[in-house]
């Protein structure tokens, strides 16, 4: 849901639309596209792959706003990435580059849904709005206080071309044929919301369906209209089915089986945590006797705070049974790390020559998932994993090979819940925690 066009409605919430347009300019900073094209020139001008990358930095990079280097941040982009896309897909960038630039002139078109959105919500704060270019695995973010719109993705259209895409970005095209331009307030109406919310990062499924949900549902309240996202006129037609599953995962601190994923699932539809967080603030609202109090308590809502949460939801009455029932179903379904092959956890003694670990688990797992955490102690006493040996044949234990261990020192490592069963429940997290001897 973050689009690009979301930096202009955010700017006429800040300003107030009774403000000239050239002080809500000032909200709204468009120069990093210049940079860009005027380094994208001179880039394709020579083959010099010394030279375009002194080029990418001096003239884009080096000159980055604060949105530019926090777009490239959030995304952990790299210069080799922006050279290759810039390389190596030179009819992309070709069809976009006037859609890019009319950047600058969206800004009024917004200001009546903005007005919309300040009559159900008056408390609105303010932020500024980024049109960044990335390399295009961002149409837009958040972080902190700043509105960051990738250009590059939220300005594309039917038109724009993807053959020259290899595999990975095979997904851009179903995204492109959306013509996000079209849906140009809604979608900006649903984004500034999130800048109101105290995190667009939830800790479990719940949470992030919640949170998203808010933004989906109050934005068509505020703008009086039907949402254009597919995923909630479907899941209105396919409810219970899609409830009984979600019922399942709502507690799982994973949520790739319901947001930002693809189609290729059991529904044929992506995103459907959407409509389960709309349809709950749906319900909520619905029964709410003060409606304006209801919109302030699914903003401000604490998403994280899994009491409050569970209250808010329970308030919806979308599920049948209380929360705590799925979540104590949820827990019991998961696997657990039984012991450690090499170490005995929480031993104050292992010998440092040990050169494996081994974990045994409760369950049968999925052998393409796995993944390590850093403990409270940080980075300087973790376990380094040096090699991934492999599961066994049962798919019940796992051997990574690991660093040299040093003498007289606190070791530890997470073993997290990326790790998962053949149904795809999530691990419960573990601690590994030991103290090597003296020698």
């Amino acid at each position: 849901m973050k689009n690009i066009y979301s930096i202009v409605l955010l700017i006429f919430t800040l300003l107030g639309c009774n403000q000239k347009i050239d002080n809500l300019n000032d909200n709204i900073i468009t120069s990093d596209i210049d940079n860009f094209w005027n380094a994208y020139d001179k880039i394709n001008a020579t083959k010099d792959t010394i030279q375009q990358i002194k080029l990418l930095k001096t003239l884009f990079l080096d000159k980055a706003s604060e949105g530019q280097k926090k777009m490239i941040q959030a995304r952990n982009y790299s210069e080799k990435e922006y050279l290759n896309t810039i390389n190596n897909f030179p009819k992309f960038w070709t069809s976009i580059r006037e859609n890019t630039l009319k950047a600058k002139t969206i800004d009024e078109e917004l200001s009546i849904g903005v007005d919309k959105l300040k009559s159900i919500y008056p408390q609105v704060k303010p932020a500024k709005i980024y049109f960044t270019v990335g390399a295009l695995r961002s149409s837009g973010t958040t972080m902190d206080s700043l509105v960051l719109i990738g250009t590059e993705l939220a300005f594309t259209d039917k038109q724009t071309p993807t053959e020259e895409f290899p595999e990975y970005l095979s997904h851009l095209r179903n995204y492109f044929d959306s013509e996000p331009g079209e849906n140009l307030v809604f979608l900006n109406i649903h984004e500034y919301i999130h800048t109101q919310q105290k995190t667009t990062i939830g800790n479990n499924l719940l949470a992030q369906t919640v949170l998203e949900g808010v933004a989906e549902f109050l934005a068509e309240k505020a703008l009086n209209t039907r949402s254009p996202n597919p995923q909630i006129q479907f899941g209105k037609e396919n409810d219970a089915k899609i409830k009984s599953k979600f019922e399942l995962e709502m507690f799982s601190p994973n949520v790739n089986n319901w947001i930002w994923n693809s189609a290729n699932n059991e529904f044929g539809m992506r995103d459907l945590a959407y409509y389960v967080g709309y349809k709950i603030c749906e319900e909520y609202y619905n029964a709410s006797e003060d409606k304006q109090k209801a919109i302030e308590q699914m903003i401000q809502l604490d998403y994280n705070n899994e009491n409050k949460l569970i209250e808010f939801v329970e308030k919806s009455n979308y599920f049948s049974k209380p929360l705590k029932t799925y979540k104590e179903v949820f827990e019991n379904k998961r696997p657990s790390v039984i012991s450690l092959g090499e170490i005995k956890n929480e031993s104050l003694n292992v010998k440092t020559n040990i050169k494996t670990l081994t974990i045994n688990f409760s369950q049968q797992m999925d052998t393409r998932f796995r993944n390590f955490q850093l403990g409270s102690l940080g980075e300087e006493n973790v376990v380094r994993i040096k090699e991934f040996i492999g599961f066994s044949k049962d798919s019940k234990s796992v051997s990574f090979g690991i660093e040299k261990l040093e003498p007289s020192k606190k070791y530890q490592i997470i073993v997290g819940s990326g790790f998962r069963n053949t149904q795809g429940v999530p691990l419960i997290p573990y601690l590994i925690e030991f103290n090597t001897n003296e020698k």
